[in-house]
């Protein structure tokens, strides 16, 4: 095991906070932990260049130093899907500068954190999607909820569609996201039911990053992944 693909039943679902927040856990174990954001789209302009916000608060988070051009090797101008981005920018979004940059970090670490864009299909040129990059890397896919109304159609098809794809999945982590929405606990209930699988963590309501700070969640989760 090299590492996680945090993946997202939808975007804007927590994938940034959870990675994060188990980034943290880990290194506070002592790990050398590397992230990866392979695809981004939108960010910070700066006289040295163009940065994601989400790739930056990953990078904070770990102890491996590494270029910014590998943890997150296509940088993408435009806030939209990846492919609409990539063709904003005149680029197509290649495969071989991700594995490429996910082989310099696994040399460099005991684990990597991977944290996909979008959801699982969220399309990445006419005919890839993110499913397709998380193939490639073969690592174990955690999956996030965003515990919100018709989340578990979403949740229920996207592990359907990781399994389809013969990856690992690693478990889930509920987010109940800003507000905590009616029946939120029978919504988990429902999921670990249908999954048969209990959550690795759950979020609490209102949950905001903290900078430096390990939530108890994520001590919870990573405690629960490295005893698989």
């Amino acid at each position: 095991m090299n590492g996680f693909f945090i993946t997202g039943t939808d975007t804007g679902v927590g994938k940034t906070l959870v990675a994060v927040a188990v980034t943290r856990a880990l290194v506070a174990r002592g790990l050398r932990t590397a992230v990866m954001k392979p695809v981004a789209a939108g960010g910070l302009r700066t006289p040295d260049g163009l940065f994601n916000d989400d790739a930056l608060e990953l990078l904070a988070a770990s102890n491996v130093k590494a270029p910014y051009e590998d943890v997150n090797p296509w940088m993408l101008s435009m806030p939209a899907s990846p492919h609409l981005a990539a063709r904003a920018d005149g680029v197509t979004i290649r495969q071989d500068r991700i594995v490429a940059a996910l082989d310099k970090l696994t040399a460099e670490s005991d684990l990597v954190i991977v944290e996909g864009a979008g959801g699982w299909l969220a399309p990445i040129s006419a005919t890839e999607t993110m499913a397709d990059v998380a193939v490639k890397m073969a690592l174990p896919v955690i999956l996030v909820v965003g515990v919100r109304l018709g989340c578990l159609n979403h949740a229920l098809l996207t592990r359907a569609a990781i399994r389809a794809r013969g990856m690992v999945f690693a478990g889930w982590i509920a987010n109940q996201l800003a507000t905590a929405m009616p029946l939120a606990d029978a919504n988990i209930d429902s999921l670990e039911n249908r999954f048969g699988v209990a959550p690795l963590g759950v979020v609490p309501a209102g949950t905001k990053p903290v900078a430096g700070a390990v939530p108890s969640w994520a001590n919870e989760v990573v405690e629960k992944l490295l005893s698989a």
